[in-house]
């Protein structure tokens, strides 16, 4: 019986000793980087991507009213080409 404590005990006291506190240390350290949200280099790329979105819709309004003006059918003929 003692053999066998000995045996199961040696692998646990590393375990506590060693692994245990680094994987401690890494889980809360993930969990407060996602608590924390963005930092403030992210928040800017966020806002500039953003800002890129809002141009690009705004040349794709221009481009859809200038084919509308051009060609009122568009928009049907390429819904048929994708449906049909």
């Amino acid at each position: 019986m003692e053999g066998v404590f000995a045996i199961l005990s040696a692998p646990l006291i590393l375990f506590l000793v060693f692994v245990a506190p680094i994987w401690l240390i890494l889980h809360y350290r993930s969990r407060n980087k996602i608590s924390s949200g963005l930092n403030e280099n992210e928040r800017e790329t966020l806002r500039q991507l953003a800002q890129t979105a809002e141009r690009m819709q705004d040349r794709v309004r221009t481009l859809e009213s200038i084919l509308d003006a051009e060609h009122p059918n568009w928009r049907r003929q390429h819904e048929d080409r994708n449906h049909g």
